[in-house]
Parts: structure tokens; C-alpha cells; sequence
């Protein structure tokens, strides 16, 4: 899959936006580090347990009741909701991970902030490990570890797809769907699997994609106060919230902010395209919502030339 960039503004040259912003760099970092240690405990053995054994003992997400492979009780600890995460069964299971990772959290960790991001990825991913443990057992006699960030990864392509509607993913590079409909449909395929024979966590993807669609929507009906989570939506005392979903544009959103008064910039102003990308990156960091009044005059007046 790849993505088409129309019905979307950004400043030409890519501006402040990175390919690899420093919370998505450092989750493949840490995914790929931990991965390795996988592959070097999956060769060695403590005492004649096998490495993989104790791994996935204390750090995958264990089943609250039942015996595993080894005939004893699963060791369900509360960190494992943070450390399965982290985990994964083979190459090709990071892989997909990590591409889909990338390919749709890039553009929503420049928008919100780095920490907005990170804070929203691992709630899905807690959220994924809830829906696991508890409703597992509702479908299922057979229970085993969870591993894996593909219920964080469904909860980032919720985000993408409430927050980039229209935009165009190239299935297999060759087929346009706007990304509303093929997330939709990705979701949906999922609780049809639920009850499917496999070792695919179907559960966690659809806990991953719920905690991610409830918590923007409640952050825009009670804007969370993590220096405003998804500030592109930041909520007006008067805001009344409406079910369909808005890709973000800055003019907009700039020109509905009481805060805002075009006509207090002086016409003789110049723009430099170095000051677009310094606010550019300024975003990035910290988010929207902390740019001053003159740098968000200069980001609407940049976005009118485009």
C-alpha cells in the first residue's frame, strides 16, 4: 500500500514535516532491538526453559486464567500490557507492523506533537490488550500470550482515516481507495474473523480501532487536558460536536479561533518560506495549539498561496 498526497495541504518542499519523526524512529528502533533479542533468546535456554519460554512468560500478554505449553498457570502481570506491545512472533509480523506504522502514523505525529502521539499510541495498545484478555475468553476454550503492535497500529489507522478521510491509498500500488472506506473495511473484517481458528488476535485490532475512534471523539466533546490531545481539533466553549468526520486545514481552523485577527497583521509583513518551516517544525514538537498568534497568521497567510 502507498499513499496519494491530494486533498491534503502541506507547504511545498515538505516544509518542518519529517519522514521519520522522533516517536515513530524510535518505536521501529525499539521494536527492532527487542525483536532481535527474540531471535537470540528463541537459540539459548536458562536451566533447560527455553528462552522464548521466559520472554514470553513475563513480558507477553498473558491469559489471567488457564495452563500454557508448559503445564503451568499463565503468569498475567500488569506490565505485560505496556511490554507485549513490543513483541513480535516473526520478520514478517514486524514488518507489516512497522511499514503500516510508518506509513499512516507519520503524518499524525508532525500534526499533533510528538507526545500527543505517543500518549494515543500506547492507550490503543492498552486498549488492544483489554479487549484480548477479557473478551478472549468469551469466543475461545484455547488461549494463549498475545504479542504484537497491531492493535496500536489499528488505533493509528482510525486516527488517519477520521483525520484524512478522502485521502487516496494505492492498495497493492495500483488501486485507489480513499482511506475512509478501505480502514472500514480492514475493521470490519475483523470482528468477522473473531471466531476463526487462528493464531491472529482479531480481538486486539478491534480493541485497538475502538479505544482509538471513542478517545478522539471524546477528546473533542471534553478536550483532554495533555496540552490538548489532536490540537488541529482543539474544542471552542461554544463547539457543538457533529458525527462527520473533517480532514484538518489549517485556515479553517484558524480563522474559526476567537483568538485570531487577521487584520491585526501588518500588510508589508514578508513570509519567508525558512520562518514556514521553522513554525512548521515548531508543530511537530509541540503541536498547533502552541504556536503564537503572529506564527499562526503566518501559517494561514502560507496556506492562501497554495
Amino acid at each position: 500500500m502507498s499513499l496519494d498526497s491530494r486533498d491534503y495541504y502541506r507547504p511545498s518542499g515538505f516544509g518542518g514535516f519529517s519522514f521519520f519523526p522522533p516517536v515513530i524512529k524510535n518505536l521501529l528502533i525499539i521494536n527492532a532491538g527487542v525483536f532481535l533479542i527474540q531471535i537470540i533468546f528463541d537459540s539459548i535456554s536458562f536451566g533447560g526453559v527455553p528462552g522464548w519460554y521466559i520472554l514470553n512468560r513475563y513480558f507477553a500478554l498473558n491469559p489471567i486464567t488457564g495452563i500454557d505449553s508448559a503445564g503451568m498457570p499463565y503468569n498475567f502481570k500488569i506490565w505485560q500490557f505496556l511490554t507485549y506491545q513490543f513483541m513480535h512472533g516473526d520478520f514478517t509480523h514486524i514488518l507489516f507492523n512497522m511499514f503500516m506504522l510508518w506509513m499512516f502514523g507519520m503524518e499524525l505525529e508532525n500534526i499533533l506533537g510528538s507526545r500527543k502521539f505517543l500518549i494515543y499510541y500506547l492507550l490503543c495498545g492498552f486498549g488492544a490488550g483489554l479487549f484480548q484478555l477479557f473478551l478472549a475468553p468469551l469466543f475461545s476454550e484455547s488461549l494463549a500470550p498475545t504479542i504484537g503492535a497491531s492493535g496500536a497500529v489499528f488505533g493509528i489507522m482510525i486516527a488517519f482515516a477520521m483525520f484524512f478521510p478522502d485521502r487516496y491509498i494505492f492498495l497493492y500500488f495500483l488501486i485507489p481507495i480513499k482511506a475512509k472506506y478501505l480502514i472500514a473495511f480492514l475493521v470490519v473484517i475483523e470482528f468477522l474473523s473473531v471466531n476463526e481458528p487462528t493464531l491472529v488476535a482479531h480481538l486486539a485490532h478491534i480493541g485497538g480501532a475502538v479505544t482509538g475512534f471513542l478517545f478522539i471523539l471524546i477528546d473533542r466533546r471534553y478536550d483532554f487536558q495533555f496540552r490538548n490531545i489532536f490540537s488541529t481539533y482543539h474544542k471552542k466553549s461554544n463547539f457543538k460536536f457533529s458525527s462527520r468526520f473533517r480532514k484538518p486545514s489549517f485556515s479553517k481552523d484558524i480563522e474559526e479561533a476567537e483568538f485570531y485577527d487577521i487584520d491585526s497583521k501588518s500588510k508589508e509583513e514578508e513570509i519567508t518560506q525558512e520562518e514556514i518551516d521553522r513554525i512548521l517544525d515548531k508543530i511537530s514538537q509541540s503541536g498547533y495549539k502552541n504556536l503564537t498568534e503572529r506564527e499562526k497568521r503566518i501559517l494561514f497567510e502560507a496556506s492562501k498561496k497554495k
